[in-house]
């Protein structure tokens, strides 16, 4: 057996065994970069029915089932379910809240400064820098301000607090005391791509613009009012003066004394 795929056979194992891995660690670092052993991965996790789940935002990577072993594990009534982690309603509806609050700003603050950074390549010695650590970037909420805010339509304190420690426990949320900030796994099993428009575009986005978080709130409502901005309509185009377009041909001239 190669040495490519023994380290990607200890790295699917700690990844099975610890459930996430931040991109700093060595092998992951060796991952990103090596696309033999990144092949290898995904194919000793495929042989057991998982998926190696990644994006460039977040600081971790995870794994996820395969469809085919979903159905095999949880049969389709598992499949219709909101969830696979037995988290209840109300604890579902607390994790699509926190990822809005925190993952949206964060995502929109990586963005800005990507697009930034891109536009000074331009500049003489300009180099290129990396993405910015979510760490960084990712705000993190009062929980005191997310009690205030949602706790009547949460379950109040002591439902609030008991889903608290589920998402905790599951790797969404870690907690600082009385700060609320990003686990490892909340910008990875939560599809940015499917979830935001609808948080942005539906009655959520309402919701969140009450948040009084001196972080997330001031945030949070800065997207919904860029996203509620009328796109500006493309200025007409100047008419031109006819005579001053007109090429001056031989009849126009002034005539001579």
């Amino acid at each position: 057996m190669s040495n490519t795929l023994d380290d990607a056979a200890h790295l699917a194992a700690q990844l099975i065994a610890r459930r996430w891995l931040p991109r700093s660690h060595p092998l992951v670092r060796r991952a990103l970069i090596d696309t033999e052993l990144w092949a290898a991965l995904n194919d000793r996790l495929a042989a057991v029915g998982l998926k190696l789940v990644e994006n460039l935002y977040a600081d971790h990577i995870t794994v996820a089932m395969l469809r085919p072993a979903e159905v095999a594990v949880f049969g389709e009534t598992g499949l219709a379910s909101n969830n696979n982690l037995d988290l209840p309603r109300d604890g579902v509806a607390l994790l699509v809240v926190l990822w809005s609050l925190i993952i949206l700003p964060k995502r929109q603050r990586q963005i800005a400064r990507t697009e930034a950074q891109a536009e000074g390549q331009g500049e003489m010695f300009a180099t290129d820098k990396p993405l910015p650590l979510a760490s960084s970037v990712s705000p993190t909420l009062s929980y005191r301000s997310l009690l205030a805010d949602f706790g009547n339509q949460l379950g109040k304190k002591m439902r609030l607090d008991a889903n608290l420690k589920l998402l905790e426990r599951n790797g969404f949320i870690t907690r600082r005391a009385e700060d609320i900030a990003e686990g490892p796994l909340l910008d990875l099993l939560l599809d940015y791509d499917v979830l935001a428009p609808r948080v942005l575009d539906g009655a959520l986005a309402d919701v969140l613009a009450r948040a009084t978080d001196p972080l997330a709130g001031p945030a949070i409502n800065a997207i919904i009012a860029k996203r509620n901005e009328p796109e500006a309509e493309p200025e007409p185009e100047a008419e031109q003066d006819m005579n001053d377009a007109a090429p001056t041909q031989a009849g126009d001239a002034p005539e001579t004394h």
